[in-house]
């Protein structure tokens, strides 16, 4: 392939990834939506239950559709992967970051709860250098400083009238990072649909644990119909997600994921007219910054190594 072919093959692949990233990012939100609605009628465990149930059917026809559980010739492959070790540690830490985020996300304002799991990617560059050693210079210090400030904006931890949710919120987003960097322990090998798939059981399975000892209410048909959409748009972002990390440059594709925070500031004021403060709008612009300050090092970063190998 001559570099002009490699060049346009590149951009059609990063197009492809970014449409997919931000395609990925309003499905997530619409699903958020919707959830937050019913969650005003329907106990959070058992809507997060009747949703896990529609997600692992959908996602279970999808996978038998793609080949996904059939046992190799080997007798490895197939459903038997969901139990392997790396596997169900990611999908313990998504169950629990799944379930509180959600918790925080029903008594928050929707652009404020993403804005803070958008601080994500700053708990990931933390926990590389906590446990694995990684080195970083002083800008990506001083990118996860102004992060925190920001999220700190986002926050605002006082005295009086301090919402804790937004404290439990922030908790979520531990176990995120958490979720995304044990992403990388699993080969190759398992499909990304079984990974998912892996994910919605244990999600489901935490909340009806944890729904056991409350009242269950019985769903209207409205109710129903929300979960179900919201099941599907869920189902659609982790594939997008999981399709826009398989194609491109993830430098380039990456910071579309702070899509998510303007469908998410969009929507919560067109459907609950919730508009952020000033100090919250502040912490937003500082959070989006010093992520995409951390992206571009990457690159740069990346780039540098890839021509000193060449060399």
């Amino acid at each position: 392939m001559t570099p002009t072919h490699s060049g346009v093959a590149l951009h059609a692949a990063n197009r492809r990834g970014v449409l997919a990233m931000t395609g990925a990012m309003a499905s997530f939100i619409v699903n958020d939506c919707m959830v937050k609605y019913v969650s005003q009628s329907l106990p959070a465990t058992q809507l997060i239950f009747l949703r896990g149930l529609m997600s692992i059917a959908l996602l279970l026809a999808v996978a038998h559709a793609l080949g996904a559980t059939r046992r190799q010739s080997d007798g490895n492959g197939g459903l038997r992967q969901l139990v392997k070790g790396p596997v169900l540690l990611r999908s313990g830490f998504d169950a629990v970051a799944t379930l509180i985020y959600l918790a925080s996300l029903f008594h928050l304002q929707l652009g404020i709860a993403t804005a803070i799991n958008m601080a994500t990617p700053l708990f990931m560059t933390l926990f590389a250098i906590s446990f694995w050693g990684e080195q970083v210079g002083r800008g990506r210090w001083l990118a996860i400083a102004i992060g925190f400030a920001g999220v700190l904006l986002v926050v605002q931890p006082q005295a009086e009238g301090f919402n804790a949710w937004t404290l439990l919120c922030l908790m979520g987003t531990l176990f995120h990072a958490a979720r995304d960097l044990s992403t990388r322990r699993i080969g190759h090998n398992v499909p990304s649909i079984l990974i998912t798939l892996s994910t919605a059981v244990a999600v489901t399975l935490l909340a009806g644990l944890l729904g056991v000892a409350q009242d269950w209410l019985r769903p209207s048909l409205a109710q129903l119909g929300l979960l179900a959409a919201a099941s599907v748009f869920l189902s659609i972002g982790y594939f997008l997600l999981i399709q826009s990390m398989r194609a491109g440059e993830m430098s380039v594709i990456a910071p579309f994921r702070y899509t998510g925070l303007l469908f998410a500031l969009a929507m919560g004021w067109m459907i609950w007219g919730d508009v952020p403060n000033a100090i919250a709008w502040a912490g937003i612009a500082l959070l989006a910054g010093a992520g995409l300050y951390m992206l571009h090092s990457e690159r740069a970063r990346t780039q540098a190594a890839l021509e000193a190998a060449q060399d």
